[in-house]
C-alpha cells in the first residue's frame, strides 16, 4: 500500500515499575504491528516503559538504568518499522516526560512534554521539567507531529507549533484516567482541536488499573472535520490500526475504521470497577479475595464485582451474624453465595462479642450503652476477616460506599479494614443503580436485598435513616460539597434544609481522620476520597457559611 500510511495504536495494560516486563510486551506488540498489521508506525502510550503514573519510583537510582536498557532492546526490535513510545528521559539533573521516535535501530527524534498537569490526581511538576520544542518527523513521507496528553488538553499551542512545522497529522499519546463521561469529553475536545488545526488527530490511550486509578483506553482517530473515524474498545487491551491515504503535498486523508460503541453510564462504571479490582488483586500477587457478606446491598454488589473480576473460585464470602442480624440477612447472603457459586462460611460472633464486652466491664462500669458496643461488633468481624486474609493469602475487600465514607458511617478497624475498596467512590444511590444494572444482565443479587431498607444491624430495628437523611437527600448534598465545593448557604439555596446541610458538612469535616486511614479504592468520579481529596484533619473551619 504505497499510497497508504498505516499506524497501529497499541492500547496496552502495562505495570508501573516493571520495566523488563513492559519492554517484553512492547516488543511483542511491535512484532504484531509489523507482521500482522503490516504497519509503518506503531504508537505506544505515555510513559510506556515505566508505566503510568510512576510517582516517586522516578527518583530511584535504578530506574534510569532500566529505561536505558529497555530503549536499547526496542531499538533492536525496530527493523522495518517506526515506533513512538513514551518514557522518562533522564538528562543531567532533570527528568522529562518524553516520547521517542525509533526507526530501523536508530533514535530519530525526541519530544518533551510541554504542559505538565498539577491538579486533581496529577502531580507531574513534582517530577518533570518542562519541554519547549515541537517535534515533526516523517513516515512514508508524511510529516507527523507528536504531543503528550495534557499538551493537547490545556491549550492548542504545542499541536499548533507542530502544524506550523509542517505536520499533517498529530499523534497524541496519553495516560488519561477514567471518570464518568470522560470519553465524550475527550472526543468533543479532539473534534474542536482538529477543526482548529485543520489536520487529523490520532489519540492513543492506555488501559488497566493502577492503585486508585483506572484507565479506560478509548483510543481513536478524529479527522480534520471533527468526525470520529475509529474508536478502540473501552478498558480492553487492543492493537488496532488506522489507515491514511497519502495525497498530494504529503497531506493525508483519514480512512474510516471500526468504531466501538460508547458504553452507557452504568456499563462504564461497572466495567471500570471490575477492571480495577482485577488489576489491583492480580498485579499485587493475590490469588483471590475474601469479604464479609452481610446480606445488605453494599456487600452484595462487591461480591458480584469480585466474581465478575476474578471468577467464583477466587472469591470467599463470610457471613458473621450476631444477635441483631435478621434471618432475612442470613438467608439472602446464603442465597447470593449459592447463586454466584462462591465458597461461603457462616461464623457467628456472639461469643466473641460477649467476651470483648466482659473484658471491658470494669473499664465501662457506670457508663451507658452507646455506639461503642456497636463498634465492637464491627471490629470483631474485622478481626475474623483479617485473620482469614492472613491465613489464606486472599486480599480482604472492603464494602463501604462513598456516602458512608463521607459522613463517617463506618467503623475504623472494623468494616473499614481491608486491602481494596471497590465501591469507595460510589454513592449509595449509585450502588443501587449498579446493582439493578448488573441484575439486568443476569441474576446476581437477590431482589429482596435491593428492595429492603438498608440497615447496619448493630442494634435492634436499626435503619440507616435513624442516623442519616434519606440517601436521595444526602447524596446530592455530598456531591455539591465534594464536586462543586459549595458552601452550606449555597447548597441550602437549592432547597435543602439549612440545618441538615450544616450537620452533614460537619460530619464530613469530623471524619477526615477515618478516611485518612481507609483502604484505597477505585476512582470513578470527578473527585474521589484519596488522590484528589486533600482535606485537613485538624481545622477550625466553621459550618455556617
Amino acid at each position: 500500500m504505497s499510497n497508504c500510511l498505516r499506524i497501529s495504536l497499541a492500547q496496552l495494560n502495562l505495570m508501573v515499575g516493571d520495566v523488563p516486563a513492559n519492554t517484553a510486551k512492547i516488543i511483542s506488540t511491535i512484532e504484531r504491528a509489523r507482521l500482522d498489521h503490516h504497519s509503518d508506525l506503531v504508537v505506544f502510550q505515555e510513559l510506556s516503559l515505566c508505566g503510568y503514573p510512576p510517582e516517586d519510583l522516578l527518583f530511584h537510582s535504578g530506574m534510569s538504568n532500566r529505561v536505558a536498557d529497555a530503549i536499547n532492546k526496542i531499538k533492536q526490535a525496530s527493523s522495518g518499522i517506526a515506533i513512538v513510545i513514551g518514557y522518562p528521559e533522564y538528562s543531567e539533573d532533570k527528568i522529562y516526560n518524553s516520547a521517542m521516535w525509533i526507526e530501523d535501530g536508530e533514535i530519530k527524534g525526541n519530544y518533551r512534554k510541554r504542559c505538565l498537569p498539577n491538579y486533581g490526581v496529577f502531580d507531574e511538576r513534582r517530577y518533570f521539567s518542562i519541554g519547549n520544542e515541537a517535534l515533526v518527523l516523517t513516515a512514508k513521507g508524511v510529516p507527523l507531529g507528536i504531543t503528550i496528553c495534557e499538551d493537547i488538553w490545556e491549550s492548542i499551542d504545542a499541536a499548533q507549533d507542530a502544524v506550523r512545522n509542517g505536520a499533517k497529522l498529530i499523534l497524541s499519546i496519553n495516560g488519561s484516567p477514567f471518570q464518568l463521561n470522560k470519553q465524550k469529553e475527550r472526543e468533543e475536545l479532539l473534534a474542536s482541536r482538529s477543526l482548529d488545526l485543520g489536520v487529523p488527530i490520532l489519540y492513543q490511550n492506555m488501559v488497566g488499573g493502577q492503585d486508585e486509578l483506572i484507565f479506560d483506553g478509548g483510543s481513536c482517530v478524529v479527522n480534520q472535520s471533527g468526525e470520529i473515524l475509529l474508536r478502540a474498545p473501552a478498558f480492553d487491551e487492543s492493537i488496532i490500526f488506522a489507515d491514511f491515504n497519502i495525497i498530494k503535498d504529503s497531506s493525508i486523508q483519514a480512512l474510516p475504521g471500526e468504531i466501538t460503541p460508547l458504553l452507557n453510564a452504568s456499563q462504564n462504571i461497572y466495567k471500570a470497577i471490575v477492571s480495577a479490582v482485577r488489576d489491583y488483586v492480580t498485579k499485587n500477587g493475590f490469588e483471590g479475595v475474601v469479604l464479609g457478606l452481610s446480606g445488605g446491598i453494599d456487600s452484595a454488589l462487591v461480591l458480584t464485582i469480585a466474581v465478575d473480576a476474578l471468577g467464583a473460585d477466587a472469591v470467599k464470602a463470610i457471613m458473621m451474624p450476631y444477635l441483631y442480624t435478621s434471618e432475612n440477612s442470613i438467608q439472602d447472603a446464603q442465597m447470593q453465595a449459592n447463586l454466584l457459586n462462591v465458597e461461603f462460611s457462616l461464623l457467628p460472633i456472639d461469643e466473641m462479642v460477649k467476651a470483648s464486652n466482659q473484658i471491658l466491664n470494669d473499664v465501662f462500669d457506670g457508663l451507658p450503652l452507646d455506639k461503642t458496643e456497636e463498634n465492637i461488633q464491627a471490629r470483631c468481624r474485622g478481626i475474623l476477616l483479617m485473620a482469614i486474609s492472613n491465613k489464606t493469602g486472599r486480599m480482604l475487600l472492603t464494602t463501604g460506599n462513598k456516602s458512608e465514607m463521607a459522613v463517617g458511617y463506618a467503623t475504623l478497624y472494623g468494616d473499614m479494614a481491608g486491602g481494596f475498596a471497590p465501591i469507595k467512590d460510589c454513592s449509595k444511590t449509585l450502588v443501587y443503580e449498579l446493582a439493578r444494572y448488573r441484575n439486568s444482565i443476569s441474576e446476581a443479587i437477590p431482589q429482596r436485598v435491593i428492595d429492603r431498607e438498608p440497615s447496619a444491624e448493630l442494634r435492634p430495628n436499626q435503619k440507616d435513616s435513624d442516623s442519616l437523611p434519606p440517601y436521595e437527600v444526602l447524596d446530592p448534598i455530598l456531591d455539591a460539597l465534594m464536586i462543586e465545593d459549595l458552601s452550606v448557604d449555597e447548597i441550602a439555596s437549592r432547597g435543602f434544609d439549612h440545618n441538615v446541610v450544616g450537620a452533614i458538612l460537619d460530619m464530613v469535616r469530623r471524619n477526615e481522620y477515618k478516611r485518612r486511614q481507609s483502604t484505597p479504592g477505585v476512582r470513578i468520579s470527578d473527585r474521589a476520597f484519596g488522590r484528589d481529596w486533600r482535606y485537613p484533619i485538624t481545622s477550625g473551619y466553621g459550618r455556617s457559611k
